[in-house]
């Protein structure tokens, strides 16, 4: 069995991170893309997408966590984790985002990008370090 924390560094809190097969990421911040990004053949004029931060805010003024509002649409998250680059991950989503209408693509990667999320028409309550993605796989 592999020890995929060896690949994951700022680990929000490793026992529950850990606590089916894989390792859960979480969920540090989204975004929402409202400036269109460029791509072009060669990558001379290869341009970022403008984004800014998707609102949050407490369900309870005692609350240490936000929640996000996110209604049907696409997003960018942002991971609390990063990778050590010492292996290829192959990150999916979690079933508990698949069943509740949302999902990102499954990626093979040696960083942690902004991912792509889709969020169904109903939309979804998002907490901040919800666990949204799972790293099922490694190669060095």
């Amino acid at each position: 069995m592999t020890d995929f924390g060896e690949y994951v560094t700022d680990i929000v809190h490793e026992p529950t991170q850990t606590d089916s097969p894989g390792f859960d990421l979480t969920v540090a911040e989204v975004y929402e893309v409202v400036e269109p990004g460029r791509i072009d053949f060669g990558g001379g004029e290869l341009d970022a997408a403008g984004v800014t931060p998707h609102s949050s805010e407490k369900r309870d003024p005692d609350d240490d966590y936000e929640w996000w509002t996110l209604r049907g649409g696409q997003y960018l998250i942002e991971y609390n984790e990063s990778l050590t680059g010492e292996a290829t991950v192959t990150l999916q989503s979690r079933t508990e985002l698949l069943e509740r209408g949302a999902t990102h693509p499954t990626l093979h990667v040696d960083a942690l990008p902004r991912v792509p999320l889709s969020v169904g028409g109903a939309g979804l309550q998002l907490k901040e370090n919800a666990r949204v993605s799972t790293i099922v796989a490694a190669e060095e």
